[in-house]
């Protein structure tokens, strides 16, 4: 069996996911400069590959859904790109009518598409406003309604949120209040799909380096500066590492849970970065 470079311990144990199939909306990255940081629909898909399972990978670009999974597929894994834009009521159905056609099912979806605008309430605009929500929740609500369908019993569904749902900064508002309203969306969730043996889970990202969190700290320099806990920022290793262990067996019990993945930071827990990091 082949490993993967970026699982650092490929032992028999981490085939956990053989024979399931995983749908990571929001999966794709496009190679970018050899010092951009992995993200977490990225790092997500490489992790369930690497445990087993067959990977489709969906995201808005297509030439992003394809660079992950011939990053997979050229180390021995199983994946598939797939694309939509979540924004697109009309591209969630064609997605999951598309796997219904071809008789898929699904053991796990991972709901990782986002965006934001950074844009103050003073300069939020109906328009800008319904953008940020389309994606961020009704798009998160639309994959739900339409996977239930098509999931196995005994699967389990992951929304990626961020600790600004709970330790707004002020300046993003839009984003911020989307992605408070997935903690509703995913308790509803839960309880929909109980009657099926189906999970509902978060995982709520903290100061996190990927493409959009050094995108974030260019806007707002601050973001990032002051003490952290560890003295540095998650990866997207971190949150992958999260949402496989709720799609796992070993989070058999887990549901309607925010599991939040911030090294105590909602908590005050931080220091100084160490010197000369």
């Amino acid at each position: 069996m082949k490993t993967f470079p970026y699982f650092s311990d490929p032992k028999p144990a981490n085939a956990r996911f053989a024979g399931r199939t995983m749908l990571v909306i929001g999966g794709g990255q496009a190679g970018g400069g050899a010092d951009e940081p992995v993200g977490n629909g990225r790092a997500i898909c490489l992790r369930l590959a690497a445990g087993g399972a067959r990977v489709l990978c969906a995201d808005r670009s297509a030439e992003a859904a394809s660079h992950v999974v011939t990053d997979i597929t050229s180390h021995g894994g199983i994946a598939f790109a797939l694309t939509a834009d979540i924004a697109r009521p009309e591209d969630i159905r064609a997605l999951f009518d598309g796997l219904a056609q071809r008789g898929i099912g699904i053991d796990g979806l991972v709901l990782n598409a986002g965006i934001s605008d950074r844009k103050p309430l003073r300069d939020i605009t109906p328009e800008s406003w319904d953008t940020i929500f389309g994606v961020n929740l009704r798009g998160h609500a639309l994959c739900a309604q339409a996977a239930l369908p098509a999931m196995n019993s005994g699967g389990a569904i992951v929304f990626v949120s961020s600790l600004a749902a709970e330790m707004p900064a002020g300046r993003n508002p839009a984003y911020e209040s989307s992605k408070a309203g997935l903690s509703a969306l995913c308790r509803a969730t839960a309880l929909e799909a109980h009657p099926q043996d189906i999970r509902a889970n978060i995982v709520r990202a903290g100061l996190i380096d990927t493409p959009m969190g050094r995108a974030a700290s260019a806007a707002r320099p601050g973001r990032a500066a002051g003490p952290l806990p560890f003295g540095r920022q998650g990866t997207a290793w971190d949150i992958a590492n999260a949402v496989c262990f709720l799609l796992s067996d070993e989070a058999a019990y887990v549901n309607a849970t925010e599991l939040a993945v911030d090294g105590g930071l909602r908590h005050g827990i931080a220091r100084a970065p160490a010197h000369g990091a």
